[in-house]
């Protein structure tokens, strides 16, 4: 008997839990990605040293590789650097900030202006918004919107720490931004998009808020052949950022739905060497891929 697939807001809750643990947890000190925030039974168990805490787990390490030289337990400074950020990037932010939560570097293909504004689709602790804030110079606005009230107000204590008076981080859904129509020339986003059970409402939201002329810049994971039921229908999968990767020609298909024109996903197939880390299923990178999402709004 196949499992039943989980409820849009079970799995909305059952990512806004796990990752408000994460915030929680590295605020406290402890390791964060996929080594902290959620309890063995989900998908930190990955990291674990026993046999016995892995098998607890088998979601993989969230949006971030397992315990390995190139893994998800290794510094998140380290992993990100492998995700393409300078050291230049890592030692501009606070301390906290970079949770090694992504799967690319939607900045590295971004192209930001100066007085642009940019939008962060669940934006966390902060990161990828303050390095927006920092290629901005002082000049133009950033937005982070986050549905985790624990990302939000630990984003709020870095971006204090930076001092960037032109970043905000808001509250809310990416299903249902709190951003006016047509305000905005960027959205990026790492890794998040996945999460959501209602990808066809995110692109339309972002068709909604950007300007005529505006563009999507993201990295996230796409499915490059159909996901098995049982892979989709475990939330520990779904909060990996696993179960919840779309097909490559049905994410295009949203896109093109939206609105959006100029659609490029470019798969990152090297990305397959921590995706291949990120869980106990060895069948994982057979499926997913990092890839570079861009788009443009008429």
């Amino acid at each position: 008997m196949k499992n039943p697939a989980p409820t849009t807001e079970t799995i909305r809750e059952y990512v806004r839990e796990r990752y408000g643990a994460i915030a929680v947890e590295a605020d406290a000190g402890e390791p964060a990605g996929c080594c902290g925030g959620a309890p063995k039974t989900d998908a930190t168990a990955c990291c674990d040293a026993d046999e016995q805490g892995k098998a607890a787990g088998q979601g993989g390490c969230g949006c971030a590789p397992a315990g390995s030289a190139d893994g998800c337990c290794t510094a998140p400074e380290n992993y990100s650097a492998q995700l393409g950020y300078s050291a230049a990037d890592l030692a501009s932010v606070p301390a906290g900030a970079d949770l090694g939560l992504g799967c690319g570097n939607p900045l590295a293909i971004a192209s930001i202006k100066p007085g642009e504004t940019v939008l962060d689709l669940g934006s966390g602790a902060g990161f990828d918004a303050l390095l927006a804030a920092r290629q901005l110079a002082g000049t133009g606005r950033v937005i982070g919107v986050d549905m985790t009230p624990a990302m939000v107000a630990k984003a709020r204590r870095n971006v204090a720490k930076a001092g960037h008076a032109n970043v905000e981080f808001r509250l809310g859904e990416i299903e249902a931004l709190p951003v006016s129509n047509a305000t905005v020339d960027l959205i990026i986003s790492n890794c998040v998009v996945n999460l959501s059970p209602e990808k066809p409402r995110v692109f339309a939201e972002a068709f909604r808020v950007l300007k005529s002329g505006g563009r999507l810049a993201l990295s996230d994971v796409v499915a490059v052949k159909p996901l098995p039921d049982d892979i989709r229908a475990q939330l520990p999968l779904i909060g990996a950022c696993i179960g919840g990767a779309t097909l490559v020609d049905e994410l295009r298909a949203m896109l093109n739905a939206a609105g959006f024109q100029r659609v490029d996903i470019d798969l990152k197939g090297a990305s397959r060497k921590f995706i291949a880390q990120w869980g106990s299923d060895p069948r994982v990178a057979d499926y997913i891929v990092s890839a570079i999402i861009t788009a443009w709004k008429p």
